[in-house]
């Protein structure tokens, strides 16, 4: 997989999350197996960009692999200085998100609902293309509900207007996360343009990767929530792509040192009492197949001191070990 002058180390891309594909995340998939970590959604409104949030979301320092920043918005003019305000901060792909279908998002004619609007559509990529030098993504849905899946017209209107790389969810806009994504309208996107295309959607196991890929043609793959609490997806994904082999599932050993890197790294990266409070919601699907009642889940997220989490994940493990 190439994007612009960047080879991936593989065909495996981890999807923008709000509040989830932050540095310590991204860091993580990159380590186990990711070929690219897309960062979570920059809005295009400069009086955001110095807040904390924003600020935490445009840190990429000491980041491995290629930085790809995502950006967000309605307004041809501030996606360009959007553009170019993080490629300033050390962004090397701009991807335009136009496929997050959240009402907050969407309220503002951000993300997937501009594809109802292919003039604009048109109008945004345009001006990102041409205000940065480094390639820029576009992120989609297959439409904006089920009776009108235009997602061919826009990927056609992303390749002649300079965009490096499409990546396609296969739901529309009104499906949000329900239902089953389909996969038929990617294909089709892939068999109308030359650029390189992403699939996107119900991606949670080696075999499904496979399918996916081999159905529609694409280029590569994206996997958002299938990470959430197991990053290693990407490189059991990896693995089976290329050897068609499984590997083993990671020993509780490993779960165990995985975790508590990550939520060491995310008490670092945010601080108090952010990191406390972020790494709850990793811990919790970290150990959804572990603590399937939820009874220490519970008792975590009651925890506000760094230390306080630490020790109560070491003796979990312990306990965890011992039995």
């Amino acid at each position: 997989m190439r994007i612009g002058p960047y080879q991936l180390d593989n065909n495996i891309i981890v999807a923008p999350m709000a509040g989830i594909t932050d540095r310590p995340f991204r860091q993580l998939c990159r380590q186990l197996g990711a070929g690219l970590a897309v960062s979570e959604m920059m809005s295009s409104n400069p009086k955001v960009w110095k807040t904390d949030k924003s600020m935490n979301r445009m840190d990429h320092s000491g980041e491995s692999g290629v930085r790809s920043v995502q950006i967000a918005g309605a307004d041809p003019e501030l996606m360009a200085q959007a553009a170019q305000f993080n490629v300033a901060n050390g962004a090397q792909i701009i991807d335009i998100n136009m496929g997050c279908p959240a009402k907050k998002v969407n309220k503002k004619l951000a993300g997937s609902a501009l594809l109802q609007y292919p003039d604009l559509v048109e109008e945004i990529v345009d001006a990102v293309v041409n205000a940065v030098e480094v390639p820029v993504t576009l992120k989609i849905r297959t439409g904006w509900n089920t009776e009108n899946r235009n997602g061919v017209e826009i990927a056609k209107i992303a390749e002649r207007n300079g965009i490096a790389s499409l990546a396609v969810h296969g739901r529309t806009k009104a499906c949000m996360y329900k239902g089953e994504a389909e996969y038929v309208t990617i294909r089709d996107i892939k068999r109308s343009v030359s650029i390189p295309v992403v699939a996107n959607g119900d991606i949670t196991s080696p075999e499904k990767a496979k399918q996916v890929l081999e159905y529609t043609g694409a280029d590569a793959i994206m996997i958002g929530r299938a990470a959430q609490g197991r990053p290693w997806i990407f490189r059991e994904i990896d693995h089976f792509l290329r050897t068609g082999k499984h590997l083993p599932t990671p020993e509780i050993s490993e779960v165990r040192s995985i975790l508590m890197e990550h939520l060491i790294n995310l008490h670092q990266f945010y601080g108090e009492p952010m990191g406390a409070r972020i790494a709850r919601k990793h811990v919790s699907w970290y150990l959804q197949t572990h603590d399937q009642a939820g009874q220490f889940r519970r008792v975590f997220n009651a925890l506000e001191a760094p230390n306080e989490q630490i020790e109560a994940l070491e003796k979990y493990f312990e306990t965890l070990a011992a039995n």
